[in-house]
């Protein structure tokens, strides 16, 4: 379906260094290579690859599995929850849906970066477990998703967290379940959610855009990569006309009364165009919108490439919004 390559910009140097390791250890996302790439990905968790393995944070941390029953005829949503082994609450809720391009991951993938907000008092954490496609397709993760959280507003009390001060974030797919999340509780009307935090998301399955054409071959989650992820969630109707907003967030035509949103990218990654786009319209909607653009910068190059320059600037920047976010209400009720 790819006729042209559109010009990429350079890859941040330190970032190009790290990258050759990563390609090397990274083969083309296809059918044959994905048992391979969601078992790296078990290992990558299990070792700490993706942060540090012990969730507990030496015991200041309390874990718990959680499993959502629905009533719909439905299976069981499963949950991680984390809280602060210390004090009472109530304490803001962060609610994770995990990345790994719709068909990998699980809850524990890269929540490490959000451990800090718990061991720390400040939150309490629930990663959600949605199902993978291409074996369960959209709907099936965002109405996971969804549920999961719907769950986290009703059982507050129980979790000790307030529902009023309910944060959504995920990163790569799990920014655009994340998005498409957020747009199912505006257009249901419930739970409210005061942010989301989109990290490099994926938002657009139609991969029109230069940026979603750029790579081959190169970089982080190329064209193919992205290709195949958006195939395996939708089937035949990928790119078509009809495509939920809820699975493909860039789609909705009024994005207006979501919460306050948090986006950031990186300059030479294939979601570059639909993550900015979607920061402009909801700019235009009134919603209050943070947007960063990191030169340089490949998919995921914070969590792959910490010790660069530019991802420890970018790690800086989420973390200061995260603990804006965090004690906003307290702020508020301060006043």
């Amino acid at each position: 379906m790819f006729h042209d390559t559109p010009p990429r910009p350079p890859f941040d140097p330190e970032l190009a260094d790290a990258l050759i390791g990563l390609r090397q250890a990274q083969p083309p996302l296809t059918v044959e290579t994905l048992p391979q790439m969601r078992e790296a990905f078990r290992t990558a968790v299990e070792t700490g690859a993706f942060g540090t393995a012990d969730l507990t944070v030496g015991g200041k941390v309390t874990v718990e599995d959680v499993s959502v029953q629905r009533g719909d005829g439905e299976p069981d949503v499963p949950l991680l929850v984390l809280r602060p082994s210390s004090g009472t609450g109530a304490w803001p809720a962060i609610y994770h849906t995990h990345g790994g391009g719709m068909v990998v991951g699980s809850p524990r993938t890269t929540v490490s970066g959000l451990l800090p907000y718990v061991a720390e008092g400040l939150a309490v954490v629930v990663s959600v477990d949605y199902r993978l496609a291409p074996e369960a397709p959209d709907p099936a993760p965002v109405n996971d998703c969804y549920a999961g959280l719907v769950w986290v507003a009703e059982h507050s009390e129980q979790l000790s967290i307030d529902p009023g001060q309910i944060l959504i974030t995920g990163e790569s797919a799990g920014g655009g379940l994340a998005a498409g999340t957020a747009l199912m509780a505006r257009d249901r009307g419930y739970p409210t959610l005061t942010h989301q935090i989109l990290v490099c998301p994926m938002l657009d399955d139609r991969l029109q855009t230069p940026s979603s054409r750029m790579l081959e071959g190169e970089g982080i989650w190329d064209r193919n990569d992205n290709l195949f992820g958006w195939t395996a969630l939708l089937g035949e109707r990928r790119g078509g006309p009809g495509v939920s907003p809820y699975a493909a967030p860039a789609r909705v035509e009024d994005p207006s009364g979501l919460p306050s949103t948090f986006i950031d990218v990186g300059a030479v990654e294939s979601f570059r165009d639909e993550a900015l786009d979607y920061a402009r319209r909801l700019a235009r909607a009134g919603v209050d919108v943070s947007f960063h653009m990191w030169g340089g910068g490949f998919h995921g190059f914070d969590g792959l490439a910490p010790h660069a320059a530019v991802s420890q600037a970018a790690t800086w920047v989420r973390d200061n919004y995260f603990r804006r976010a965090l004690t906003a209400g307290s702020m508020a009720t301060a006043r």
